[in-house]
């Protein structure tokens, strides 16, 4: 195996899913190398691609679907935020993680649709149709969190989204 080919696997065994943008960004390599590389290492079973929510991410072989769905989702400051808060705070109810985070709730809702189709977080109804937030399966989600931390770009993209998403929401009194 080449030098680059070995340097971008590893890259890639550091920094599971990451997209192809970031890797572009991260490495010393035009981008037509890294595509050249990326390829040989897929056709080799040394890399797995992914395509989720609309970026393509490479992982190193040992993760298996959930936990690459779950590395993609955490990428994302906000969806980020709303796991470690369910870590820390334990069960409890959107509006109080919306608050808390002090995100709107629309905001909450679009991550939240993400992380519960991914299986991380559980929505669960009481009789009286009251939604709790809980991690489908803690002991698997934390050690994924500290593998993996949001680039910039994505930081500043889930701002963005935080403020627009703000602005239409309008102050509490509007509502």
């Amino acid at each position: 195996m080449s030098d680059t080919r070995n340097q971008i696997r590893a890259h890639v065994q550091a920094n599971a899913g990451i997209h192809f943008n970031e890797l572009v960004r991260e490495s010393e390599f035009a981008p037509g190398q890294i595509q050249y590389h990326v390829r040989r290492l897929l056709d080799a079973d040394a890399l797995v691609r992914e395509e989720l929510y609309g970026q393509t991410h490479y992982y190193p072989p040992q993760y298996d679907a959930w936990e690459r769905a779950a590395l993609a989702l955490f990428r994302r400051e906000t969806a980020r935020e709303i796991v470690v808060y369910l870590i820390e705070s334990g069960p409890c109810g959107p509006a109080t993680v919306a608050d808390d985070l002090g995100i709107a709730r629309s905001t909450l809702e679009y991550h939240l649709d993400h992380l519960v189709e991914r299986d991380i977080v559980v929505k669960e109804y009481d009789e009286r149709n009251r939604v709790t937030l809980t991690l489908s399966n803690p002991d698997r989600t934390a050690p994924l969190l500290s593998e993996v931390t949001p680039t910039v770009p994505d930081r500043l993209l889930d701002r963005f989204t935080r403020l627009v998403d703000g602005l239409l929401e309008g102050p509490p009194n509007s509502r």
